[in-house]
């Protein structure tokens, strides 16, 4: 305690200008002023919400779906909101639309470990207490690492299955899991489609979300629209188009947000609502949020540091520093807080600064690069602070303080009574999701040049110059085995080429995995929706590719074998798409997926029966299993018998071989007449196969299987979840 006393001492007189929270309240309009003589007050208790007292009176308007909740005067329920920044005053005939019934939320002794996680112990949120009530904002708020989202998810009920969560979580004083619709969460990095206009892609959202006719989905998208202030940007692309930019940054924040709003949730989880905007974008942000919470809905959110107006919209705040709790409480309240903890926050300095800057433990880094150096004032004892010594001062006296007390009386208060139980908001059916998934495919698929228009052109110019270079070869016997190069060729760089929509592929598995963490969308779903999409394009694909390449190089001029050629390239082109599907949601990443498909059709190419008969290849793993796994041997041989079998060419004057004969030193194929529908079959069969096995991946992705894949990637994405 010596020790403890003496930094705290050491701080307290370095800082010269600092001094407590009363005596740096700023002027009446600085942004965190509260009302008078609320300063050193710890936490009111009259903001408990009464249930009984609470008579909430659903109407629902003619002109559409939209329903307005009337909350009747009520000495607690007016005081939700206590002490928080005033709203401002509403001009006459002002209508407040849509009314949102919030919930309160109540954790207690809420500890989350995680194997592997921290290098001294596994418990990532240690023993956190809190609660956070409708029409209120509460900000977890930490340095790096220090579990802030993992405490959000553990609130949330979202918590991985590597993650085990000790402690108990009441919603309007009941122990309940969030059903759905109840709430919604906003991770912090969340893919859109920039293809789509922002009212396009939150209407879609809205068909896959709620159940119900179409044109009911109108009003809920425009509520989202404007609870967000994105009116000016509704008609704009996400992702911008030729020369025109996309959206800002911020404004793509706040259209995640308002994806989850159009369900309207009395619970709205955001992590990192601020991340990656400036100062300005950041303030817009927290402004609308704050527009938002006092429509009743209950705002919990982490964040990082803020600037001191982005702080003083903030009604109440969970510090965090490596899974400690060091104070739940108002935002002012904290300030009084470190003040009595001996690190008073200097006039001059941000409250979140000043707070992240005495409990961040790289500062101590910084403090060993300064050791020996010195400013024009002296010694640089604005950062000669061990924040070893601040998180112990913090959180012990934190633990004695009457702020703790208080917290623990609140959540008595709370969970005491049970209030009104959430209940689960309908679900648009399946049939319905799948249609509004190939729709919204068609459009983006219509929209991209990158996802098939550039592999139509790529195939078009490839199949010309193939058949400009095996142009002119004539029906002779020696034109045989060129034939076989040519059709060779063709099959196997036409799905080669195929590899240009990985991009556009995983942009869409990443997606799907967005939507499907708040169960908007399913692997089955997304896979049906896919295929139904991508059919007609893949088919103008192989009718433009498949007319080039048949009338320059010259194959049999008979309608019925044109068909089953388009026929037997279309299908090989649907199972290089399940293929292509399938490794981009093992790896996930654009360069090992790219890098395993070219390895994967070489040995396909190799073994297809083309640079040695298939009866010939080695036996153990050329044979078997990776000749018969390669599509390109099934789709050579159909379109070979199509070609070959029921022909025969003269050899002298007086003799004649069957095709069949011919062919059969160049390829390996069968004499009856029907295999090349066997071929055929086999190839839908694969094809049906791999969307199978892309199912099963995305329905088990993220656990052991990806293991090996996730140790080649260069991504940080295993500390998100300790941030």
């Amino acid at each position: 305690m010596e020790e403890i006393q003496s930094q705290s001492d050491n701080y307290r007189s370095s800082s010269s200008s600092a001094s407590s929270p009363a005596s740096r309240v700023p002027s009446s309009n600085f942004f965190y002023l509260r009302k008078p003589g609320s300063l050193r007050q710890p936490i009111s208790f009259e903001d408990s919400p009464e249930w009984e007292d609470t008579e909430i009176d659903v109407r629902l308007e003619e002109a559409g779906d939209s329903i307005n909740i009337a909350t009747p005067a009520s000495p607690s329920l007016s005081k939700l909101n206590s002490g928080s920044l005033p709203s401002p005053p509403l001009p006459e005939g002002a209508i407040f639309a849509r009314k949102i019934a919030g919930a309160s939320i109540v954790w207690k002794d809420l500890t989350v470990t995680i194997k592997g996680k921290r290098k001294y112990s596994d418990k990532v949120v240690k023993s956190s207490n809190g609660y956070a009530l409708p029409g209120t904002m509460t900000v977890i708020m930490g340095p790096a690492k220090s579990g802030k989202s993992t405490l959000l998810r553990a609130i949330a009920g979202r918590l991985h299955s590597s993650a085990k969560m000790y402690g108990e979580v009441f919603v309007n004083g009941t122990k309940l899991h969030l059903p759905y619709g109840s709430y919604g969460f906003v991770e912090r990095e969340t893919t859109l489609i920039g293809s789509l206009t922002v009212r396009e892609f939150l209407y879609y959202s809205a068909l896959l979300q709620l159940p119900g006719f179409f044109f009911q989905k109108k009003s809920v998208v425009e509520d989202a629209i404007h609870a967000m202030s994105l009116g000016d940007y509704a008609d704009k692309l996400i992702g911008g188009h030729c020369y025109m930019k996309g959206l800002p940054s911020g404004e793509r924040r706040r259209v995640s947000i308002a994806r989850e709003l159009v369900m309207r949730p009395h619970i709205l989880f955001i992590d990192e609502p601020l991340y990656h905007l400036d100062s300005v974008s950041a303030l817009l942000m927290m402004v609308t949020l704050k527009k938002l919470a006092s429509t009743g809905c209950t705002l919990i959110f982490t964040i990082n540091q803020s600037s001191t107006e982005v702080f003083g919209l903030f009604d109440r705040i969970c510090l965090l520093s490596n899974g400690n709790t060091l104070f739940f409480g108002e935002t002012l309240a904290c300030l009084q807080h470190f003040s009595n903890a001996g690190f008073p926050c200097p006039i001059m300095q941000s409250p979140s600064d000043h707070f992240l800057r005495a409990i961040n433990t790289d500062f101590d880094r910084i403090i060993a690069m300064c050791k020996n150096w010195q400013d024009d004032h002296g010694d640089f004892s604005s950062v000669n602070m061990d924040t070893a010594v601040a998180i112990r001062t913090l959180e012990a006296t934190y633990k004695s303080s009457v702020d703790a007390a208080a917290v623990e009386t609140m959540i008595m208060k709370l969970t005491e009574k049970e209030g009104p139980l959430l209940k689960s908001k309908g679900k648009a059916s399946s049939g319905t999701r799948i249609a509004v998934l190939t729709w919204r495919s068609l459009l983006i698929m219509s929209r991209e040049w990158k996802y098939f228009w550039l592999r139509l052109v790529l195939c078009m110019l490839f199949t010309l110059c193939v058949g400009t270079v095996f142009s002119g070869l004539g029906h002779s016997l020696s034109s045989v085995v060129t034939r076989v190069a040519a059709i060779f060729v063709f099959v196997s760089f036409t799905s080669l080429l195929s590899i240009a929509g990985v991009p556009a592929h995983l942009k869409e598995i990443k997606i799907h995995a967005c939507e499907e963490s708040n169960q908007h969308s399913g692997a089955l779903v997304f896979l049906l929706g896919q295929l139904l999409a991508s059919i007609p394009f893949l088919f103008l694909i192989s009718v433009s590719s498949s007319l080039i390449f048949y009338f320059l190089v010259g194959l049999r001029d008979e309608f019925s074998l044109l068909m089953y050629f388009v026929l037997n390239f279309f299908t090989c082109l649907l199972v290089n798409e399940g293929l292509t599907l399938a490794v981009a949601s093992i790896w996930q990443d654009t360069f090992w997926s790219i890098l395993t498909l070219v390895c994967i059709h070489v040995l396909m190419m190799l073994s297809a029966g083309y640079f040695r008969l298939r009866n010939a290849l080695p036996g153990p793993v050329w044979t078997y299993p990776v000749s018969y796994i390669a599509f390109h041997t099934y789709a050579i041989q159909g379109l070979l018998e199509n070609e070959y079998i029921g022909t025969s060419f003269a050899v002298g004057q007086v003799r004649s071989i069957s095709g069949y004969q011919a062919l059969r030193s160049a390829y390996d194929i069968s004499p009856n007449s029907n295999s090349k529908w066997g071929n055929l079959l086999v190839l839908f069969l694969m094809a049906v196969g791999y969307r199978i096995l892309v199912f099963v991946l995305l329905r088990f992705r993220g656990r052991k299987y990806v293991f090996a894949c996730r140790f080649f990637q260069c991504s940080d994405n295993t500390t998100n979840d300790a941030r």
